[in-house]
């Protein structure tokens, strides 16, 4: 599979999630700088990885978004590439309209920087296909900017429509109904704030992020 990790001012998280990305694909992706016009057509999967582009400058992800890059991101979006937006790229992904939403400041107003217990709210879509429905795992976050947040008739839809992949076991960052990963509406791009690539093999203490990947590519294919 050759996939895409796109690379803005102030991300610290990009070589993480090549890392990962490698380890499951046995392929190093293409960092993708975010002055770029276009990408590859035939990459098969695009990371937006985590980190504080443009230092958080006005909002987080806010002028990230609005990226050269991002118009190449959308477009293959809507021909069915998937998108993976961790951490800060969860909220790019809001901010450039490619998810509902938004990612406001943790309540408590603190960082939050821990393994967090998760459950798996859905195991259909490509990226979860990996996991059972209801199965708890462990993922880590680190942010400041995670308390996701939508109007009542947008949470309705996108909990009626399955479209809340993970949600916090525990109480995190107050998050609406504890939401910690959703999904766009045709089920091909994916934001979260904790961060899989961080917990993928043994020496990360568990290895509950790996199977994202591997579900990944098993339906994009090697």
């Amino acid at each position: 599979m050759k996939s895409a990790v796109i690379v803005f001012p102030g991300s610290n998280c990009d070589r993480d999630l090549a890392t990962a990305i490698e380890a499951v694909t046995g392929r190093a992706p293409e960092m993708v700088w975010h002055k770029e016009t276009e990408l590859d057509r035939d990459v098969g999967f695009i990371g937006v990885p985590g980190g504080f582009s443009y230092g958080d400058y006005l909002r987080s992800g806010a002028m990230a978004a609005r990226s050269p890059v991002m118009r190449a991101v959308a477009e293959a979006a809507a021909r069915g590439v998937p998108v993976l937006g961790v951490c800060n790229g969860f909220q790019v992904l809001t901010e450039a309209g490619l998810l509902p939403g938004a990612l406001m400041r943790n309540a408590g107003l603190n960082f939050v920087c821990r393994d967090v217990a998760l459950t798996v709210e859905n195991s259909q879509s490509m990226f979860t296909s990996r996991y059972d429905a209801g199965e708890a795992i462990t993922i880590p976050v680190a942010h400041h900017d995670g308390n996701y947040t939508a109007d009542p008739e947008t949470l309705d839809r996108i909990e009626g429509e399955g479209r809340v992949a993970f949600r916090y076991a525990e109480k995190v960052n107050g998050s609406a109904r504890d939401i910690a990963g959703i999904l766009n509406d045709a089920g091909n791009v994916l934001g979260m704030m904790p961060h899989p690539e961080r917990m993928i093999e043994a020496a990360h203490g568990r290895s509950d992020g790996r199977r994202l990947f591997e579900g990944l590519l098993e339906t994009v294919g090697a």
